[in-house]
């Protein structure tokens, strides 16, 4: 399987999409829109940084494909794509199957070998006590 094939997106699309999620600020954004859109005003309130940094923040959102913007009047309203999250999660869901499936084969084998183990009592040590020779 190639790696373009989940989510059926390239390789490049999934880098950009992780790349701009590795940004606690931009999830932070993506958390705000998940609400619904927000002009750039709205979704800057919380953050104490410069406008031109939120503005930063977006064009890296917007290159990943994250985020996109509208014109309404005068309004320029910032919405979430779910399209690369989709694929992103596509992708991570491959693993997770493929990782379940070796967990499942792995709990297969221990039970067989606690099937096949003798129950045979287990040993223990006998404690000694050393005496102090005098002198």
């Amino acid at each position: 399987m190639k790696a373009s094939d989940y989510g059926q997106l390239p390789a490049e699309h999934l880098d950009a999409t992780f790349a701009a999620l590795a940004n606690p600020t931009r999830r932070a954004m993506l958390a705000r829109l998940a609400s619904g859109e927000l002009s750039v005003t709205e979704l800057a309130e919380p953050f104490s940084m410069s406008q031109p940094a939120i503005s930063l923040h977006l064009k890296v959102l917007e290159r990943a494909g994250l985020v996109s913007r509208g014109r309404d009047a005068q309004r320029r309203p910032v919405r979430v794509e779910p399209q690369p999250l989709e694929a992103a999660t596509a992708w991570l869901e491959g693993y997770r199957d493929a990782l379940e499936r070796n967990f499942r084969r792995l709990d297969a084998v221990l039970e067989e070998m606690k099937g096949a183990a003798p129950t045979a009592p287990r040993r223990t040590r006998a404690r000694t006590t050393r005496r102090r020779s005098k002198r």
